[in-house]
């Protein structure tokens, strides 16, 4: 099931966009507040946009834009609407994107080819244990696209191991959509109740919400403490509410495929600029056949590099890496940069680490501080300093590391309203 714009060659796949972006700019144009304004206000010629690279005479959209103006981006009457979702706040205020039927079904389709992009087929049973309700697009987006698909889906949703297990033997499911460490904690539960996890039926993961590998593709630590006691395939996948769509690793495991159908991905630096061949860059996006809430150049705050030798899947398109970091949570930190993704790969190497969460902020002479917030089962000065050691020898710098109880930790991670866990908390400003 590999649309045949996918298998296009680059050429067709950019003739095919640049087709899309004119139906989007008169489409913006006449039905967005928001853009109709923009425009007009910066004297754009829509006319003069023909091309992928006529897309840097626009300016981008950034979350800021976003979040002042949410009411000003929508693009049908009320009565279309059909549901709403929030982002789910993590840098700033959320905002709301309203979907119509028409997105609905864009939305089942996009993960539909996501799931089968990872082999998943109409005779499989998936089990879902993200959230569906809250406001949150995802649960909803993994429920529509396995009902189109033709599979079978379990929508057990988030937490409770033991009706987790319950669910994997008496329904027998082939794949669990899941959040990766979760599945650590599945794994404890199977060991404490004497379930064998390799004779579960279980053949894969489909992960959210962390990350599964090192930029070259390898399984990162939290990935092989998974696959080290249990025997699964681990495909990474990478969304957002704003880009409605899913980037999802094929069974070659090389990155996130880029679905031209129905999304412009440009990688651009800090002047808007792409950036060159292999750099790492902010990733932006510009929605194809969104109606309710298109957006154009809109930068995600998420710093990857992309990937263009071809795939041994037959597809021709484009591949994220590994998501680095958010741009707005770098930390210059002792002559270093780093992004928290570099610390979790770190903590998830101790296995008396239970639970963590990254705090940054000022000092009083204002550069970053970085204090790590950990739950252990040992909190001996010996464990604080392997940590500190470790730190030292892969990132070069040592943060200040608190012992906190598990409860403590628990409700840092799980503030009220939270769909998900928090594992950095920023009080800079």
């Amino acid at each position: 099931m590999i649309p045949e714009i996918e298998k296009a060659s680059l050429q067709e796949i950019q003739t095919f966009q640049e087709g899309k972006l004119q139906e989007l700019l008169s489409y913006v144009n006449t039905n967005s507040k928001y853009y109709k304004r923009v425009f007009n206000e910066k004297n754009i010629d829509l006319n003069a946009i023909k091309t992928l690279d006529d897309l840097a005479k626009l300016p981008v959209t950034t979350k800021d834009d976003l979040q002042q103006y949410n009411d000003d981006f929508l693009c049908v009457p009320k009565s279309k609407i059909i549901d709403y979702v929030t982002t789910s706040g993590t840098l700033g205020d959320p905002v709301t994107f309203a979907l119509t039927d028409k997105d609905l079904d864009r939305l089942a389709y996009n993960e539909a080819i996501s799931f089968a992009c990872a082999g998943i087929t109409a005779n499989d049973v998936l089990q879902l244990t993200t959230t569906i309700d809250r406001r949150f697009m995802a649960g909803l987006a993994y429920f529509l696209g396995v009902r189109k698909l033709g599979a079978g889906i379990i929508r057990v949703g988030a937490g409770v191991p033991e009706l987790q297990w319950d669910s994997i033997l008496k329904f027998k499911p082939s794949y669990l959509i899941v959040v990766p460490s979760f599945l650590l904690k599945l794994i404890e539960y199977a060991k404490q109740h004497n379930i064998d996890v390799n004779t579960s039926g279980i053949k894969g993961a489909i992960c959210i919400g962390e990350s599964l590998r090192n930029q070259d593709f390898t399984l990162n630590t939290l990935a092989q403490k998974i696959t080290s006691q249990w025997d699964i395939e681990l495909f990474s996948t990478y969304a957002s509410t704003e880009m409605n769509t899913a980037f999802t690793e094929c069974e070659a495991q090389q990155g996130g495929h880029h679905h031209p159908e129905l999304i412009i991905v440009e990688i651009l630096d800090d002047n808007n600029q792409p950036v060159p061949k292999n750099h790492v860059g902010e990733l932006t996006i510009t929605t194809l056949g969104v109606e309710g809430m298109p957006l154009l150049r809109f930068k995600t705050g998420d710093m990857v590099k992309a990937h263009t030798n071809a795939c041994t899947c037959g597809r021709n398109t484009l591949r994220l890496g590994p998501v680095i970091g958010r741009k707005k949570q770098m930390i210059k930190y002792k002559g270093t940069t780093l992004y928290p993704p570099a610390m979790d790969n770190i903590l998830n190497d101790f296995n008396d680490v239970q639970s963590y969460v990254i705090e940054i902020s000022h000092n009083n002479i204002g550069t970053d501080e970085i204090c790590i917030k950990i739950a252990s089962k040992n909190t001996s000065e010996e464990v604080q300093h392997r940590i500190k050691d470790h730190f030292r020898a892969k990132l070069r710098v040592s943060p200040k590391i608190e012992f906190h109880d598990s409860k403590t930790i628990q409700k840092l991670q799980f503030p009220k309203m939270s769909r998900k866990p928090i594992l950095v908390i920023d009080k800079r400003k």
